[in-house]
């Protein structure tokens, strides 16, 4: 889990300019289904993709016997970003295969239904950066900044992250015109003061200096539709939230991201 300080230095700031941006998707017509719900008409970027038009394959087994789901199989409408599939992190590199998984622990999995759920009125969906960290990606986040104050020190157990439990997320809506780099999944990203991995005070849950009356609105929304399933917000990272028992210490994982 990359844990986000209110005091982090410069050089940190300057370093991850290259790799914190938001990634760009080719611009894609959205349409709306006769459900209502928001679809993707294409994606052309690799690593990202709309589930509401992907086959979802078999689990692995040690996936399955962590008791691990896909999310896609629980968030129908959820547009997949893993943020560490792709050069486009805070380390500059891919942390995972470019066919990685968002696998969370069946018990986040109604939580994040009903979250889903409570957008889905304003159709408004959610984006997915991060789900299940293995322990290896963990190690080599802290090596590539090994400072405990901005990203957690990998110990003998699994919590968070790297349980499964903790998911990465922010939301994405139908509007006429947005930033190339604010579009993901034929859809854009809605305004929430910072990009994903912004190491600065601004970044907190909960921060008010330096973010629009609209991004703190907008923060609100997301952390009450997570809260509708029981997920809370992380308070030094407004996109990142803790379902049942992520707190709790656990054996580490072995099991493959795709």
């Amino acid at each position: 889990m990359v844990i986000v300080r209110p005091f982090l230095v410069a050089a940190l700031v300057v370093g991850c300019s290259a790799g914190c941006g938001a990634l760009g998707v080719g611009g894609a017509s959205p349409t709306v289904s006769t459900d209502g719900t928001t679809v993707a008409t294409s994606s052309a970027d690799a690593g990202t993709t709309n589930s509401s038009s992907a086959s979802v394959a078999p689990l692995s087994d040690q996936a399955r016997s962590a008791g691990f789901v896909d999310v896609r199989t629980v968030v129908p409408s959820a547009i997949i970003d893993l943020r560490y599939a792709t050069p486009n992190n805070f380390v500059g590199t891919p942390l995972y295969p470019a066919d990685a998984r968002c696998l969370v622990h069946e018990s986040s999995a109604p939580g994040l239904a009903a979250a889903a759920e409570a957008l889905h009125p304003q159709g408004e969906v959610l984006v997915f950066w991060d789900c299940y960290r293995p322990h290896d990606v963990q190690v080599r986040m802290f090596e590539a900044v090994p400072n405990p104050n901005w990203v957690a020190r990998p110990g003998p157990y699994a919590r968070s992250h790297e349980a499964g439990r903790s998911v990465d997320v922010t939301i994405a809506s139908v509007q006429e015109q947005c930033p190339p780099a604010q579009r993901v999944g034929g859809l854009c990203l809605i305004e929430m003061g910072t990009e994903f991995d912004d190491f600065s005070p601004r970044a907190l849950a909960f921060a008010t200096e330096g973010i629009s009356e609209q991004a703190q609105a907008n923060r609100a929304r997301l952390r009450a539709a997570m809260g509708t399933g029981g997920l809370t917000v992380h308070s030094g990272e407004w996109w990142h939230f803790d379902g049942p028992g992520a707190a709790v210490e656990r054996s580490i994982l072995d099991v493959p991201v795709n």
